[in-house]
């Protein structure tokens, strides 16, 4: 029996892994690090860095996350032949505390795929964990499509895994299947059933396809699970996972129900969900719980009456205690660079000397056409970061766009290309369509636009405007962001540095090198 106290609650974030499944959600190598390393920062138990075997790119990110990790255990992900073992191995052995993490489908659907009856993977389990654990004192196995696979053949793969070295075993909900009764159940029953449950950890990973991930995880620890495995805003493959913000808060919020605790750090909860939902491209839901724009906002006079007289009339957790500072106006076209500096500290934001000079500079001019900066508008500008280190090769001078009630939208648009300066003058249906025509006229691409989104970040008719843009192109999939006053500037901007993405990952990886190499969608 492990000396860990049981009311322990270990969390294993996938983002980096199952989270980058979501389609668009391709982190570029610089934006991987930076997460790892606030998930490292904020207190997360185990980091699933990637799937090294995947490609080049993920190889080295996984390897470089493990050399920089210090405190989190660093995980990589292995399909169950030596191959993929060995080159996990070769990624997260560097780390100090490195995971191998390896899978196979044993429900009736996933045993199809590598058409294996029971006992030939049966034997392809016990050969596979055991290389790992080989090369490893810390494996992880999973029975991917756990919960719609037979209960006997359950008890006796989880059992083989055992006795080869596995150290956890993890649960899958792969397709978000089951419900929380069901969940805890299973659970409790695998731990009371097989031979050496009760040695080693259980963890659980649930998908949101039925809205369930939350509870279902929930339940799971209710049951005796230890590991809850999970991503910064639920993002994953279909409907995402199970929210990291979510369970660490109902843990935190309702303990004498749920007498468990994590090692997270609360109060960085907002700045990585926020930077998460810029790097990947996908907005966080308004209502969405904990981190989304309204989770602490009330509009209704009696909920408004009550938060005056006593917050916790309507609110069960502090914003303060998620990291969400309260907005104030206190910056002002007459605020200089140390108050900006201070600000973005106070909001989670560190930024380095060159940053912070162009963001001076982005928000003084917003700060000329803006009455009032609210802290949203600084993340807003923190969002126009450069391109994974590198200057942009493409940059937008100046944009032009008249429309008429009647006829095409015309944009004049001035380009900095490799240093020279172009122009062009396209027409098209609508301002965003002509200035986006007019970007193509100075530098052709065939990416294909995959996303077009329009956030106001702010309330009012001077509102920035947040764009984010996904395209693709030859597999590569590249996200773009930006924020202004106008909405179609931020737009052309957005348009661009997805294009810039598109040209450093082409020009660091070599056509299609980054894009997936094996298919791995629905793992775990």
């Amino acid at each position: 029996m492990t000396d860990r106290p049981k009311d322990r609650v270990l969390i294993f974030d996938t983002t980096l892994r199952d989270g980058e499944q979501s389609p668009g959600a391709t982190m570029t190598h610089a934006e991987k690090l930076e997460i790892a390393e606030l998930l490292d920062d904020m207190g997360v138990d185990i980091i699933e860095a990637g799937f090294p075997v995947a490609s080049e790119g993920d190889f080295r990110a996984v390897k470089e996350i493990a050399e920089r990790s210090k405190q989190a255990v660093i995980c990589g992900l292995a399909r169950a032949n030596p191959t993929d073992i060995d080159r996990c191995w070769e990624a997260v052995k560097h780390a100090e505390r490195p995971r191998i993490h390896t899978f196979i489908g044993t429900s009736p659907l996933h045993r199809a795929i590598p058409n294996l009856d029971k006992d030939q993977m049966a034997e392809r389990i016990e050969q596979t964990v055991t290389h790992a654990r080989n090369l490893c004192d810390n494996v992880q196995w999973s029975p991917m499509d756990a919960t719609r696979t037979e209960w006997d053949y359950l008890c006796r793969v989880v059992e083989i895994a055992i006795k080869a070295g596995a150290t956890t075993i993890n649960i899958p909900d792969t397709v978000g299947y089951t419900a929380p009764n069901e969940s805890a159940d299973l659970i409790r029953r695998l731990i009371a059933t097989v031979p050496g449950a009760d040695e080693i950890v259980f963890a659980t990973h649930c998908h949101n396809d039925l809205g369930m991930a939350t509870a279902n995880s929930l339940a799971a620890v209710e049951g005796g699970a230890r590991q809850i495995e999970c991503t910064i805003n639920g993002l994953g493959e279909r409907a995402g996972n199970t929210a990291l913000e979510e369970v660490v808060m109902a843990l935190r919020t309702r303990g004498d129900i749920l007498p468990y605790e994590t090692g997270i750090d609360t109060r960085k909860i907002m700045h990585i969900s926020r930077r998460v939902a810029t790097v990947s491209g996908f907005p966080v839901q308004f209502n969405k719980a904990i981190v989304g724009k309204n989770a602490f906002a009330h509009e209704s006079g009696i909920h408004q009456d009550g938060m005056l007289k006593n917050a916790e009339t309507f609110e069960i957790m502090r914003p303060e205690d998620v990291g969400l500072a309260a907005t104030n106006l206190v910056m002002g076209k007459h605020s200089g660079r140390a108050a900006l500096r201070a600000k973005l500290k106070d909001l989670g934001v560190e930024v380095g000397d060159n940053q912070l000079k162009d963001l001076f500079v982005r928000f003084k001019e917003l700060a000329d056409r803006k009455k009032e900066v609210y802290d949203e508008d600084i993340l807003a500008l923190v969002t126009a970061t450069t391109t994974d280190g590198m200057a942009d090769r493409l940059q937008l001078l100046n944009l032009s766009v008249t429309c008429g009630t009647g006829g095409p939208a015309r944009a004049e648009i001035e380009m900095e290309i490799d240093g020279a300066e172009h122009s062009a003058t396209c027409e098209g249906d609508g301002p965003v369509d002509a200035s986006f025509k007019a970007v193509r006229a100075l530098h052709e691409t065939n990416a294909h636009l995959q996303l077009y989104q329009v956030h106001a970040v702010t309330e009012g008719t001077d509102a920035q405007a947040t764009v984010s843009v996904r395209l693709e192109e030859d597999g590569m999939i590249a996200t773009g962001q930006s924020a202004d006053t106008d909405t179609v500037v931020a737009s052309a901007r957005a348009y661009i540095n997805a294009l810039n993405r598109l040209l450093v990952r082409r020009e660091k990886t070599g056509p299609g090198a980054d894009a997936r190499e094996i298919s791995y969608k629905d793992v775990g």
